[in-house]
């Protein structure tokens, strides 16, 4: 049964496309029932991805068991979410681990096990759920990410990537302390990526000063744009529906959040969709009541009827124009793809220049031996931070160029792009290894006192031949002599193997920012060529349309003159019966979008 059905937000739109689609089938226009078509696919499809995240230990889980009323979401006061868990409406509880091209169902009691850290084996991309929840019942999921870790974490690129795609976030931060820095530099890339969010402040009930910390916060939020701010307390809010208090659930403050998810989130995807399935139907119905009016005018009026058939041409020869390589949308789109394929990856350069200088100055005030590991973790986070901001500028120029060609299309509907998906690259860099080659271990206690041994017995056995040369016995001045040499040359040789370890690990540092470079080049440019063909093919269709609507009008209009006037009245009437009936899907659908 479709999810679109009777009681959905979106059982309007959906009667008034499948309207739409009957209309353009009776008329024979298959083309444009196809468009529709796509536009009541969108419609089955009301799933609302509202993404959870915030800093490791600041409720998230928590949160989400609360707003649904039972224990979905693990919860530990040592371990965090490791593995983000989308929750989802079902008939009953499951649960399906996933992992990179397989798919396995598990306990639903054994959840816990593969989402925290920890968790022993493979660890899976992403955990599915399923849960009886009215709240869900209309289309919500759920995200539980791990926690951002810091600004520049490879979880924070990942929970960026997840935000790039979601219809609204939740920013979950407790009231132990302000909005730190690096949660507020999240919270405006995460502004720029989803235009819904709002601050969750949690643990009122276990932090007295919490009104205090609500308005730091909210001074804090008013730097970043409109972002709502919610104090809530989940225990509360746990022991109200287990109890059924309302006075309880109020102080909880989780009315408020439910009330924003439920409305605002919910309610505010359902109505965009039905807007846009609205604005597809009228486009519909201004194509085929056009080539209705064009004959009907024909035929009212047969002594204008050559100056009709003359506009009709000269209108099909515009849009004929839209069809070829030189229109102008399409030299748009062709030089845009080119300037953007330069931009995204001189961005992408320039990005792992300055990685590649940090990582050279950091070598330099360390021991490769003793920081190797904590080197390979930050070299990791760090480029997948600055990819997930590639891959933002590569959305943002998309977008821009996509405005652009709209502008130089008369017909553009705006659904060219879409949401261009900013794809998480911690997988990317997790598939390549940092192959250091780096002899890590140092000179072990035995080899350091033969490197002096070996110094001081050339120091010593040089100035003991020297003095019998010169006829002088140093004794145990050449003993001295041989130590502080021992020493020197001790020194030097711990020296010369720190620089070499140093420069191996810059050797390692750029090998491994050379190899990320090439494939995230090459996964930017292959998204740019997706973006040009959908673009591309978006127009192509819509020139399509408007050239067989041209060419139909033009058809009928030029028949007029072999009618007879008993023909005539007929076909008269004829189409003022359909000319009406394409008025009545019309208006239906301008209330439609007005109530959208």
């Amino acid at each position: 049964m479709s999810t679109a059905a009777a009681g959905s937000p979106t059982s309007p739109a959906t009667a008034l496309v499948d309207l739409g689609v009957k209309a353009c089938t009776a008329y024979g226009r298959e083309d444009l029932a196809a468009r529709l078509g796509r536009i009541r696919a969108g419609l089955d499809d009301p799933a609302v991805h509202i993404v959870v995240a915030g800093e490791f230990k600041q409720g998230k889980s928590s949160l989400i068991n609360a707003l649904l009323g039972i224990p979905v979401c693990p919860v530990d006061d040592d371990v965090a979410t490791a593995v983000p868990t989308f929750v989802r409406h079902g008939a009953e509880k499951t649960a399906t681990v996933v992992y990179e091209g397989r798919r396995e169902t598990v306990d639903f009691a054994d959840l816990r096990r593969h989402v925290v850290e920890g968790a022993e084996g493979a660890r899976p991309a992403r955990v599915d759920v399923t849960v009886p929840r009215k709240l869900l019942s209309g289309g919500l999921v759920l995200v539980d990410t791990p926690g951002v870790g810091g600004l520049g974490s490879a979880h924070a690129a990942a929970g960026l990537a997840a935000i790039s795609v979601a219809d609204a976030v939740l920013f979950v931060t407790d009231a132990s302390q302000e909005l730190t820095r690096s949660e507020v530099e999240f919270l405006r890339q995460a502004r720029e990526l989803c235009p819904t969010v709002v601050c969750v402040l949690t643990k009122i009930d276990f932090y007295p000063a919490w009104r205090r910390i609500r308005d730091l916060d909210a001074g804090h939020l008013r730097m970043v744009g409109d972002i709502p701010l919610m104090p809530v307390s989940s225990p509360l809010r746990t022991r109200a529906v287990r109890a059924n208090d309302q006075p309880l659930n109020v102080e909880s403050g989780f009315p408020d959040l439910v009330k924003f998810v439920q409305e605002r989130v919910g309610g505010g995807a359902a109505a965009r969709r039905s807007a846009d399935a609205a604005a597809d139907v009228l486009a519909v119905c201004e194509q085929l009541a056009g080539q209705f009016t064009a004959e009907r005018e024909a035929l009212a009026d047969p002594a204008n009827a050559q100056r009709i058939v003359d506009d009709l041409n000269a209108a099909k020869r515009r849009v004929e124009e839209l069809k070829t390589a030189a229109a102008r949308w399409s030299v748009t789109l062709n030089d845009g793809t080119a300037d953007l394929t330069a931009d995204v990856d001189f961005d992408l350069r320039d990005r792992i220049r300055k990685i590649t200088t940090e990582a050279d100055d950091a070598i330099d005030e360390v021991d490769p031996a003793d920081m190797w590991p904590e080197m390979e973790e930050w070299l990791r986070a760090r480029i997948s931070y600055d990819l997930l901001g590639n891959y933002t500028y590569l959305r943002r120029q998309a977008t821009e160029l996509s405005e652009q060609v709209a502008s130089h299309f008369t017909e553009a509907s705006g659904e060219a792009v879409g949401l261009l998906k900013v794809y998480n690259p911690s997988f990317l860099v997790e598939e390549r290894e940092v192959e250091h080659r780096i002899e890590l271990a140092k000179m072990t206690a035995g080899k350091q006192v033969m490197v002096a041994l070996k110094s001081a017995y050339g120091g010593a056995l040089m100035f003991t031949m020297l003095g019998s040369l010169m006829g002088v016995a140093l004794g145990p001045i050449g003993i001295g002599i041989g130590v502080v040499m021992g020493h020197r040359g001790l020194k030097d040789e711990k020296k010369r193997q720190l620089e070499r370890r140093r420069a191996q690990g810059k050797n390692a540092m750029r090998r491994y920012c050379d190899e990320i470079s090439f494939v995230s080049g090459k996964d930017s440019r292959d998204t740019v060529r997706r973006v040009q063909r959908q673009l591309r093919d978006h127009y192509t269709r819509l020139a399509e349309e408007l050239n067989r609507s041209t060419a139909a009008a033009l058809a009928a209009a030029t028949d007029t003159a072999k009618r007879s006037q008993a023909d005539r009245q007929k076909r008269l009437k004829d189409l003022d019966a359909e000319l009406t009936r394409l008025g009545q899907l019309r208006d239906r659908a301008t209330k439609l979008a007005g109530a959208a």
